[in-house]
């Protein structure tokens, strides 16, 4: 730190109490002054060689007050006319970054210019200030930080402004300048064994990181703060990274509990004026922060109760690059009020402006470049593609509150249903938590949630997890199995279609031959019933058939043979009645809702069309040899 020893003298101040001060010499004093509850003994000489304002005060006294003047309105109060009654006396005073701004402002008050004497304390003040404090990094911050309390005198006299112009440069200096030390704890830039000895000068420069200056700032009042950032801004040559690492550490720092999302403080208008403030200077790129700072600043906001503008401006920021958050970003706390454990209406309001970001930029693209009218949109789904994964593993855990309603789920996995994605296994975990964490829904809300997934778009492992399922409704578990199955002879070359679908149907269920009318009936309502442990072996086992089959039909066997394998499935261990042509097409109905809720750029099962035109050639056949 800076500091300035003025005059040579040793201090002969002395204290009587808490509220007497008077100069111990031989001569007896003169003069008193009142400078709030204190009082100073002092003498004419030199007071009023220096101070213009003394001098204009003694000769306004009368008789009655005698020579007793109150100057109760001095800024800085006792302690800095103490620094300026010692200067006149000549006694050795030290200036440095925490009282050189009081004695600025309480020297102007006294009017102690040059026109009264030369080298008085106003002149050496300001060489001070400018030689020394205005010239060091930590010593303006500190000097600024003590403005605070000299409004407007330290506007008037151009401190404020001075501090913020040496501030915001040194802040913007070239990284391979700054020589000059600063605090910086919260990235740890090279381990202990990465440090090269022998590294010269230019290379510990090097090290210099760019946001360099933010935690310095962060003792900074908000007031303070918010006009050295405008400031910093203004002179152009700072990221919107830097400045958005800048506003992290400063919430960090002033908000208690905000990087875990709940705010401590006695204070609440305080913090919500911080908020406030922060939101608008937040940088206007897209990536000045992350969007895991935005939606903490956005849940601090609703804490808060910031005002509505300001929590629609961080929704639309959040919104704008949603597709940088992570699951555990939005699994925000529900008010106290709900019941819910978090809140989804919050996430459902973000993906709206998600979409409607991603609406507004394929609206604004210029048209008359060509490259531009591409960029955009191969941006867009590549956006909704990690937005749609993030929702799905979002789904999955919120799924696992049990006051969870469906229609809350439901609503959220629509919103993004329409956005392209190759995989459906995120949608079926959700699906599946959702089903073990509410056994008690009924067989229309199985339904309608399970027509949220394409069994098409399931990998594998999750088609493998879905046929041993016991909490999926039958239609699903065959709908998985037939689109397995599909995948599995596409893969392998082959390609009988009809002889496969015939295959699947055996595994459905085979009825008795009352009316048309009460099988449909009691058929469709096995369908959405969830299947017992024997209805999945069988149909587990149906498949491995079915597989082994292809495999031999691969292989050269004959239609004969392909025939037998089909019939070894054990079909009496499945529901049963003889579907019908109308109830085999309102089984795979659910097929054709899903293919519209499929992105368009995803090309239907080579096998799919085919089956749909051959689907009712078993039953067909099967009445003809009954007949």
């Amino acid at each position: 730190m800076k500091f300035m020893k003025l005059g040579s003298k040793p201090d002969q101040f002395q204290t009587e109490g808490d509220n007497i001060r008077y100069v111990a010499t031989e001569l007896a004093t003169d003069m008193v002054i009142n400078v709030g509850d204190v009082k100073f003994y002092l003498h004419k000489f030199p007071l009023l060689s220096k101070s213009y304002r003394l001098q204009k005060l003694v000769a306004c006294t009368n008789e009655e007050n005698g020579d007793e003047i109150n100057i109760h309105d001095i800024p800085g109060g006792p302690a800095a006319f103490d620094v300026c009654a010692k200067f006149c006396y000549g006694m050795t005073v030290t200036l440095n970054a925490y009282n050189v701004v009081a004695a600025r402002c309480a020297a102007e008050y006294l009017e102690m210019y040059e026109t009264v004497e030369k080298g008085n304390l106003i002149y050496k003040i300001e060489v001070f200030l400018t030689s020394s404090i205005f010239r060091s990094w930590k010593d303006s911050i500190i000097v600024l930080q003590t403005t605070k309390g000299f409004f407007p005198w330290c506007e008037e006299l151009k401190i404020v402004s001075h501090c913020l112009d040496s501030v915001a440069s040194k802040a913007s200096t070239d990284t391979s300048k700054v020589d000059w030390s600063y605090t910086y704890n919260h990235k740890k830039l090279l381990s202990e064994n990465e440090i090269d000895l022998h590294c010269d000068v230019v290379n510990k420069q090097q090290l210099v990181p760019e946001d360099w200056w933010v935690e310095d700032l962060c003792e900074l009042h908000i007031d303070l703060y918010k006009r050295v950032i405008t400031t910093i801004k203004t002179k152009g040559r700072m990221s919107a990274e830097a400045i958005g690492e800048a506003l992290k550490a400063y919430v960090n720092r002033r908000l208690l509990g905000f990087s875990k999302g709940k705010i401590h403080g006695s204070d609440p208008e305080k913090y919500r004026y911080l908020v406030d403030t922060i939101t608008w200077l937040l940088p206007k790129e897209k990536n000045g922060v992350s969007c895991g700072f935005l939606i903490r600043l956005l849940q601090a906001s609703i804490a808060l109760e910031c005002g509505q503008t300001v929590r629609s401006e961080l929704k639309k920021r959040v919104g704008l690059q949603l597709e940088e958050a992570t699951v555990g970003d939005l699994l925000i706390r529900a008010p106290d009020s709900e019941t819910i454990m978090f809140d989804i209406d919050l996430v459902h309001d973000l993906i709206e402006q998600f979409m409607l970001h991603q609406k507004n930029g394929q609206i604004d693209c210029p048209a008359d470049n060509r490259f531009q009218d591409i960029r955009p949109a191969f941006a867009s789904e590549r956006s909704k593609v990690k937005v749609a994964r993030i929702i799905d593993g979002y789904l999955a855990e919120v799924a696992r509150d049990p006051n969870l309603p469906l229609s809350k789920f439901v609503n959220l996995a629509e919103l993004v249903s329409g956005f392209s994605r190759s995989s459906h296994d995120g949608i079926y975990r959700a699906i599946d938590m959702y089903l073990k964490e509410h056994p008690g829904i009924t067989k229309s809300e199985r339904k309608r949630i399970c027509r949220l997934m394409d069994c098409r778009k399931l990998s594998a492992e999750a088609c493998m997890h879905a046929v041993q399922n016991e909490r999926l409704p039958l239609r699903i578990v065959v709908q998985v199995l037939f689109f397995e199955q599909v995948r599995a002879t596409t893969s392998s070359g082959g390609g009988s279609t009809p002889d496969l679908t015939r295959s699947v149907k055996a595994l459905l269920p085979v009825g008795s031959y009352g009316s048309s009318t009460s099988v449909t009936s009691n058929t469709e309502e096995d369908w959405d019933a969830v299947p017992t442990a024997k209805e999945l072996k069988a149909l587990k086992g149906g498949l491995a058939t079915l597989r082994l089959r292809d495999r031999e039909g691969n292989n050269g066997s004959d239609l004969n043979d392909m025939k037998t394998n089909a019939e070894k499935v054990d079909t009496s261990k499945v529901k049963g009645s003889i579907i019908s042509k109308k109830m085999f097409s309102k089984l795979w109905s659910n097929k054709d809702r899903l293919s519209e809720n499929s992105s368009s750029d995803t090309s239907e099962s080579p096998s799919s069309s085919n089956a749909g035109e051959t689907k009712s050639t078993p039953c067909r056949s099967r009445r003809q040899s009954m007949s």
